[in-house]
């Protein structure tokens, strides 16, 4: 029979506390497949005096991420890396990711024998040259581990509270999958295992650039019939960016929780779409914003759509993904948003080829 794992959460914001909560939880659960210690990686900080791990760990509560919310008492909170991932057989990956690729350097060539990592974050690195990497790539290339990608409609602080919602696991690998499954999976966070890592990965991060769009949206007072023209033109853009930079693709994961769920939450909740709401009725800049409002977190929608854009202008593609572009430009201050609607309106619809 195999040893029970040891997994590592690495990050500790909203989002990674809320998924340590769960791993926690089902690690007590099924002490067959996982140790009982789950350690989470934090970035150390002074609250009130304090040192935020050991508020976590005395208190069981993060409480500058996701005040609150009770963590169990077997994760434990570690501001050094290398010390939270040493021995790890599961990483799980929930940090900006800007921060991704300092992190995995750290660990480089630390990892024993067999360990193996999920991806929860949200964006694209930028490679040399002017493409993009996805995320769990970067994991891969670093680490050289395997890397599976859980994506979903997911936001942070419901899922503490236990609201009832859904994810996706995109593993190729069948019994990673179901590992992956028995550790993410509790009565109110069901999971549902996919072999289109790829897509799972790409609509993660994709979907935060329309949220931006539909915060623009509310920002200059649409409704919700327009917010719905985002959304769909939006996901439209989606499925062509996967159909030109990622063939063989499939439709039907646009249809699970990562794909169509995950993008229409982030157009309602969620931080891109409040700090773009913010960014056009108060004309502060989009850093301002993220300083004042997010205490701490940072946005992950105008950063994709900046590493987007640096592709899709190095391939001359910007006219194929008009939302994308005018969202980045808008942004950037080269647009304003005013001329947002202009983008909606003149939206080529021939851009996909109903088959």
């Amino acid at each position: 029979m195999a040893k029970p794992k040891k997994v590592c959460v690495v990050g500790s914001g909203n989002w990674g506390s809320a998924i340590a909560k769960i791993i926690g939880n089902n690690a007590l659960d099924k002490p067959e497949l996982f140790e009982r210690e789950v350690r989470m990686w934090v970035f150390e900080e002074m609250v009130d005096g304090k040192k935020l791990t050991e508020i976590i760990n005395t208190k069981h509560q993060n409480v500058k991420y996701l005040p609150d919310i009770a963590l169990p008492e077997n994760v434990v909170a570690i501001p050094d890396v290398k010390d939270a991932a040493k021995d790890a057989d599961i990483l799980v990956f929930v940090l900006p990711h800007q921060f991704v690729r300092g992190v995995c350097n750290q660990l480089k060539d630390k990892m024993k024998e067999g360990t193996v990592a999920v991806t929860l974050i949200k964006g694209f690195d930028v490679a040399e040259g002017g493409g993009i990497l996805l995320i769990s790539d970067v994991i891969r290339n670093l680490l050289n581990i395997p890397c599976a990608i859980l994506m979903g409609a997911n936001i942070a602080n419901e899922v503490a509270k236990e609201n009832y919602c859904e994810a996706t696991v995109g593993c190729k690998d069948p019994e990673l999958g179901r590992l992956h499954k028995s550790m993410f999976q509790t009565k109110y966070f069901r999971i549902v295992v996919v072999d289109d890592e790829e897509t799972v990965e790409v609509c993660g991060a994709l979907k935060n650039i329309v949220a931006v769009g539909a915060g623009f949206a509310d920002g200059l007072g649409y409704g919700d019939n327009t917010k719905a023209a985002v959304i769909r033109l939006g996901l439209m853009e989606m499925v062509k960016f996967c159909e030109v930079f990622y063939p063989g693709s499939q439709q039907s994961t646009f249809l699970e929780s990562c794909g169509v769920a995950d993008l229409v939450t982030t157009c309602y909740g969620g931080r891109n779409r409040r700090v773009s709401e913010a960014y056009v009725r108060t004309g502060k800049t989009i850093e301002q914003l993220e300083a004042e409002m997010l205490n701490g977190q940072k946005l992950q929608g105008p950063p994709t759509a900046d590493e987007v854009n640096v592709m899709l202008k190095n391939k001359k593609m910007e006219d194929r993904f008009p939302l994308f572009t005018a969202i980045h430009r808008i942004c950037k201050g080269e647009l304003p948003a005013t001329k947002f609607l202009d983008c909606l309106k003149n939206h080529p619809e021939h851009m996909i080829s109903h088959k």
